[in-house]
Protein backbone atom coordinates (compact mmCIF):
# COMPACT_ATOMS: atom_id res chain seq x y z
CA UNK A 1 0.00 0.00 0.00
CA UNK A 2 0.84 3.70 -0.87
CA UNK A 3 2.50 5.72 2.20
CA UNK A 4 0.77 8.51 3.76
CA UNK A 5 2.51 11.29 2.05
CA UNK A 6 1.67 9.61 -1.26
CA UNK A 7 -1.80 8.53 -0.78
CA UNK A 8 -2.55 12.66 0.65
CA UNK A 9 -1.13 13.92 -2.65
CA UNK A 10 -3.10 11.34 -4.92
CA UNK A 11 -6.26 12.30 -3.34
CA UNK A 12 -5.76 15.64 -3.45
CA UNK A 13 -5.05 14.89 -7.73
CA UNK A 14 -8.51 12.71 -7.54
CA UNK A 15 -10.61 15.68 -6.18
CA UNK A 16 -9.25 17.78 -8.87
CA UNK A 17 -10.66 15.18 -11.78
CA UNK A 18 -7.30 13.13 -12.06
CA UNK A 19 -8.96 9.58 -13.28
CA UNK A 20 -5.62 8.23 -12.92
CA UNK A 21 -4.78 9.42 -9.41
CA UNK A 22 -8.47 8.03 -8.20
CA UNK A 23 -7.87 4.74 -10.08
CA UNK A 24 -4.08 4.22 -8.54
CA UNK A 25 -5.87 4.99 -5.29
CA UNK A 26 -8.19 2.12 -5.45
CA UNK A 27 -6.02 -0.44 -7.32
CA UNK A 28 -3.59 0.10 -4.14
CA UNK A 29 -6.26 -0.08 -2.32
CA UNK A 30 -7.74 -2.79 -3.45
CA UNK A 31 -6.50 -5.45 0.12
CA UNK A 32 -7.80 -2.59 2.04
CA UNK A 33 -11.10 -3.04 0.36
CA UNK A 34 -11.27 -6.60 0.42
CA UNK A 35 -10.43 -6.85 4.31
CA UNK A 36 -13.80 -4.94 4.50
CA UNK A 37 -15.81 -6.98 2.13
CA UNK A 38 -14.95 -10.23 3.76
CA UNK A 39 -17.43 -9.79 6.74
CA UNK A 40 -20.01 -9.67 4.07
CA UNK A 41 -19.47 -13.10 2.13
CA UNK A 42 -22.07 -15.49 2.67
CA UNK A 43 -25.08 -13.16 2.98
CA UNK A 44 -26.37 -12.97 -0.04
CA UNK A 45 -24.20 -10.56 -2.17
CA UNK A 46 -21.63 -12.12 -4.88
CA UNK A 47 -18.37 -11.34 -4.27
CA UNK A 48 -18.06 -8.72 -7.20
CA UNK A 49 -20.48 -7.25 -6.07
CA UNK A 50 -19.31 -6.76 -2.56
CA UNK A 51 -16.49 -5.45 -3.98
CA UNK A 52 -18.22 -2.69 -6.55
CA UNK A 53 -20.17 -1.54 -3.43
CA UNK A 54 -17.17 -1.67 -1.77
CA UNK A 55 -14.93 0.54 -3.90
CA UNK A 56 -18.01 2.73 -4.18
CA UNK A 57 -17.73 3.52 -0.63
CA UNK A 58 -13.99 4.17 -1.24
CA UNK A 59 -14.68 6.51 -4.06
CA UNK A 60 -16.75 8.26 -2.03
CA UNK A 61 -14.06 8.49 0.87
CA UNK A 62 -11.97 10.19 -1.53
CA UNK A 63 -14.47 12.93 -2.05
CA UNK A 64 -15.11 13.60 1.27
CA UNK A 65 -11.62 12.95 2.95
CA UNK A 66 -9.91 16.10 4.57
CA UNK A 67 -6.35 15.47 4.84
CA UNK A 68 -6.06 18.52 7.33
CA UNK A 69 -7.37 16.59 10.34
CA UNK A 70 -4.54 14.91 10.19
CA UNK A 71 -6.10 11.50 10.44
CA UNK A 72 -5.11 8.21 8.25
CA UNK A 73 -7.08 7.92 5.23
CA UNK A 74 -7.62 4.20 5.39
CA UNK A 75 -9.02 5.24 9.12
CA UNK A 76 -11.90 7.22 7.43
CA UNK A 77 -12.10 5.27 4.23
CA UNK A 78 -13.32 1.63 6.04
CA UNK A 79 -16.57 3.01 7.71
CA UNK A 80 -17.16 4.49 4.07
CA UNK A 81 -16.80 1.65 2.90
CA UNK A 82 -18.54 -0.77 5.14
CA UNK A 83 -21.07 1.48 4.95
CA UNK A 84 -21.87 1.47 1.41
CA UNK A 85 -23.01 -2.07 1.37
CA UNK A 86 -24.87 -1.77 4.53
CA UNK A 87 -26.70 0.86 2.94
CA UNK A 88 -27.02 -1.54 -0.10
CA UNK A 89 -28.49 -4.32 1.89
CA UNK A 90 -30.95 -2.15 4.05
CA UNK A 91 -32.49 -0.51 1.09
CA UNK A 92 -32.76 -4.14 -0.94
CA UNK A 93 -34.59 -4.70 2.39
CA UNK A 94 -34.50 -8.20 2.14
CA UNK A 95 -31.42 -10.97 2.93
CA UNK A 96 -30.42 -12.28 -1.13
CA UNK A 97 -29.09 -15.80 -1.68
CA UNK A 98 -27.03 -16.00 -4.78
CA UNK A 99 -26.91 -17.72 -7.88
CA UNK A 100 -24.41 -19.91 -6.64
CA UNK A 101 -25.79 -20.70 -3.32
CA UNK A 102 -28.86 -21.73 -5.48
CA UNK A 103 -27.42 -24.24 -7.77
CA UNK A 104 -25.49 -26.02 -5.31
CA UNK A 105 -28.72 -26.56 -3.67
CA UNK A 106 -30.08 -27.97 -6.82
CA UNK A 107 -27.55 -30.23 -6.89
CA UNK A 108 -27.98 -31.25 -3.36
CA UNK A 109 -31.36 -31.63 -3.51
CA UNK A 110 -31.04 -34.00 -6.56
CA UNK A 111 -28.32 -36.15 -4.19
CA UNK A 112 -30.63 -36.58 -1.91
CA UNK A 113 -33.22 -38.21 -4.12
CA UNK A 114 -30.64 -40.59 -5.92
CA UNK A 115 -29.46 -41.12 -2.26
CA UNK A 116 -33.01 -41.81 -1.17
CA UNK A 117 -33.81 -44.20 -3.74
CA UNK A 118 -30.44 -46.02 -3.20
CA UNK A 119 -30.85 -46.63 0.43
CA UNK A 120 -34.00 -46.19 1.31
CA UNK A 121 -32.79 -43.31 3.98
CA UNK A 122 -31.99 -40.10 3.81
CA UNK A 123 -28.42 -39.27 3.67
CA UNK A 124 -26.63 -37.14 7.04
CA UNK A 125 -25.45 -33.28 6.73
CA UNK A 126 -22.12 -35.00 7.17
CA UNK A 127 -22.85 -37.56 4.18
CA UNK A 128 -23.52 -34.36 1.71
CA UNK A 129 -20.59 -32.31 3.00
CA UNK A 130 -18.36 -35.01 2.35
CA UNK A 131 -20.37 -35.43 -1.53
CA UNK A 132 -20.03 -32.14 -2.08
CA UNK A 133 -16.17 -30.81 -0.15
CA UNK A 134 -18.19 -28.48 1.96
CA UNK A 135 -18.67 -28.05 5.37
CA UNK A 136 -21.79 -29.15 7.47
CA UNK A 137 -22.69 -25.46 7.73
CA UNK A 138 -22.59 -24.48 4.01
CA UNK A 139 -24.61 -27.44 3.23
CA UNK A 140 -27.33 -26.25 6.06
CA UNK A 141 -27.07 -22.52 4.71
CA UNK A 142 -27.75 -23.92 0.61
CA UNK A 143 -30.32 -26.09 1.71
CA UNK A 144 -32.56 -23.27 3.62
CA UNK A 145 -31.61 -20.75 0.85
CA UNK A 146 -34.65 -22.56 -1.14
CA UNK A 147 -36.53 -20.95 1.90
CA UNK A 148 -38.55 -17.63 1.57
CA UNK A 149 -36.08 -14.74 2.20
CA UNK A 150 -36.98 -12.89 5.55
CA UNK A 151 -37.41 -9.20 5.72
CA UNK A 152 -34.31 -7.23 7.32
CA UNK A 153 -37.14 -5.45 9.41
CA UNK A 154 -38.85 -7.72 10.26
CA UNK A 155 -40.09 -7.67 14.18
CA UNK A 156 -38.72 -10.76 15.80
CA UNK A 157 -39.09 -11.09 20.02
CA UNK A 158 -36.32 -11.77 22.23
CA UNK A 159 -36.13 -14.04 25.22
CA UNK A 160 -37.71 -11.06 27.30
CA UNK A 161 -40.53 -10.95 24.95
CA UNK A 162 -39.07 -7.45 23.57
CA UNK A 163 -39.41 -6.93 19.87
CA UNK A 164 -36.66 -5.62 17.43
CA UNK A 165 -35.99 -5.43 14.08
CA UNK A 166 -33.88 -8.37 12.44
CA UNK A 167 -31.28 -6.04 11.20
CA UNK A 168 -30.46 -4.83 14.22
CA UNK A 169 -30.02 -8.46 16.15
CA UNK A 170 -27.64 -9.53 13.19
CA UNK A 171 -24.47 -9.60 14.82
CA UNK A 172 -21.26 -6.71 13.79
CA UNK A 173 -17.46 -6.26 14.32
CA UNK A 174 -17.00 -3.81 16.48
CA UNK A 175 -13.54 -2.06 15.43
CA UNK A 176 -16.38 -1.61 12.64
CA UNK A 177 -19.47 -0.32 14.50
CA UNK A 178 -16.84 2.40 16.12
CA UNK A 179 -15.38 3.52 12.62
CA UNK A 180 -19.11 4.02 11.68
CA UNK A 181 -19.36 6.29 14.47
CA UNK A 182 -16.04 7.80 13.94
CA UNK A 183 -17.69 8.70 10.42
CA UNK A 184 -20.44 10.95 11.99
CA UNK A 185 -17.86 12.53 14.97
CA UNK A 186 -15.78 12.89 11.91
CA UNK A 187 -18.30 15.28 10.15
CA UNK A 188 -18.92 16.88 13.22
CA UNK A 189 -16.15 18.03 14.37
CA UNK A 190 -15.39 20.09 11.51
CA UNK A 191 -16.60 23.10 12.86
CA UNK A 192 -15.48 22.95 15.96
CA UNK A 193 -12.85 25.55 17.59
CA UNK A 194 -9.49 23.75 17.10
CA UNK A 195 -8.72 22.53 20.76
CA UNK A 196 -12.11 20.66 20.85
CA UNK A 197 -11.06 19.18 17.35
CA UNK A 198 -8.15 18.21 18.39
CA UNK A 199 -9.54 16.74 21.86
CA UNK A 200 -11.86 14.33 19.66
CA UNK A 201 -9.47 13.27 17.50
CA UNK A 202 -6.96 12.45 20.07
CA UNK A 203 -9.65 10.25 21.72
CA UNK A 204 -11.69 8.72 18.87
CA UNK A 205 -8.99 8.27 16.05
CA UNK A 206 -5.75 7.83 17.93
CA UNK A 207 -6.97 6.27 20.99
CA UNK A 208 -5.60 8.22 23.66
CA UNK A 209 -7.34 8.49 27.46
CA UNK A 210 -8.61 11.17 28.61
CA UNK A 211 -5.83 12.14 31.41
CA UNK A 212 -3.52 11.13 28.31
CA UNK A 213 -4.87 14.48 26.37
CA UNK A 214 -4.90 16.24 29.31
CA UNK A 215 -1.60 15.79 29.89
CA UNK A 216 -0.54 16.66 26.20
CA UNK A 217 -2.31 19.94 25.96
CA UNK A 218 -1.81 21.09 29.69
CA UNK A 219 -5.94 20.96 31.02
CA UNK A 220 -7.76 19.35 33.42
CA UNK A 221 -9.01 15.98 32.86
CA UNK A 222 -12.36 17.39 33.82
CA UNK A 223 -12.07 19.74 31.19
CA UNK A 224 -11.52 16.86 28.40
CA UNK A 225 -14.45 14.85 30.25
CA UNK A 226 -16.67 17.92 29.77
CA UNK A 227 -16.06 19.14 26.13
CA UNK A 228 -16.04 14.98 24.77
CA UNK A 229 -19.48 14.77 26.67
CA UNK A 230 -20.58 18.15 24.42
CA UNK A 231 -19.71 16.91 21.62
CA UNK A 232 -20.99 13.11 22.67
CA UNK A 233 -24.32 14.80 22.96
CA UNK A 234 -24.04 16.25 19.63
CA UNK A 235 -23.51 12.52 17.90
CA UNK A 236 -26.45 11.51 19.57
CA UNK A 237 -28.79 14.30 18.27
CA UNK A 238 -27.60 13.07 14.61
CA UNK A 239 -28.03 9.32 15.12
CA UNK A 240 -31.77 10.46 16.47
Amino acid sequence: MLDINTTNSLIILAKNGDESAKEKLVTENSPLIKSVIKKYVGKGIEFDDLYQLGSLGFLKAISNFDESFGVKFSTYAVPMIAGEIKRFIRDNGIIKVSRSTKQLNLHINRFIEEYISKYSQSPTIDVIAKEFEITDAEVVYAMDSASKPISLYTLVGDDTGKEQYLIDKIEDDKPIDKQMDNELLYKIIKDLPPREKKIIILRYFRDKTQKDIAQELGVSQVQVSRIETKILAKLKEKLM
